[in-house]
C-alpha cells in the first residue's frame, strides 16, 4: 500500500488545551479535510488515543458505537488514517501507530525521513545523468529533460 504524508505548516493554538492540541495536530498531519465537517478522523483519532491506554486495539463496530455513526463512516476515515500510517489493522482491530500520540508521531518521523532518504538518492542520480553532479563547467547551460527520453516522446 502507499503511503500518504502530508505535513502543513499552520499556526498552533493560541490557548493550548487537549482537545485544541489534537485538532493542530491532526490538521498539521493532514488527517482532516475540508470534507470532514463533523471532524470524524480526528474524533476516531482521539477516541484510539483514549482507547490504546487500556486495550490491544478496538473493532470498527466499537468505534461506531462510541462516535454514533455507521461503522462504513468510520471504515471510510480508517483507510484514510491507515493510508496515512497513523493507525493499523491487525485482524478485526484498529490499532494506533505506537501506544501514544508522540509514538506514532516519531513512526511518522522515521517513515518519512526513508521517504526523502529514496528521493535523494533517485536526485541524485538524475543529477548525475544530467551531468549535474558537482559544478557544471563553463556554467553551461543544459536542459532540464532530455529531448529523447524513454516514453516521453
Amino acid at each position: 500500500m502507499n503511503q500518504r504524508i502530508i505535513l502543513r505548516y499552520l499556526p498552533r493554538p493560541a490557548e493550548p488545551d487537549i482537545t485544541g492540541n489534537a485538532y493542530w495536530l491532526c490538521d498539521t498531519l493532514g488527517l482532516s479535510s475540508g470534507r470532514d465537517l463533523e471532524d470524524l478522523s480526528i474524533r476516531i483519532m482521539l477516541r484510539l488515543l483514549e482507547e490504546s491506554a487500556g486495550k490491544e486495539g478496538v473493532a470498527t463496530e466499537e468505534l461506531a458505537d462510541i462516535l454514533g455513526i455507521s461503522s462504513a463512516r468510520v471504515n471510510h476515515h480508517l483507510r484514510n488514517l491507515t493510508r496515512s500510517g497513523v493507525v493499523y489493522r491487525e485482524r478485526r482491530l484498529i490499532h494506533l501507530r505506537g501506544r501514544s500520540m508522540r509514538e506514532s508521531v516519531s513512526e511518522l518521523r522515521k517513515d518519512a525521513d526513508r521517504i526523502f532518504d529514496e528521493l535523494e538518492r533517485v536526485a541524485a542520480g538524475i543529477d548525475e545523468m544530467m551531468g549535474l553532479a558537482g559544478p557544471v563547467p563553463g556554467g553551461e547551460v543544459r536542459a532540464l529533460v532530455p529531448r529523447s527520453s524513454p516514453g516521453r516522446e
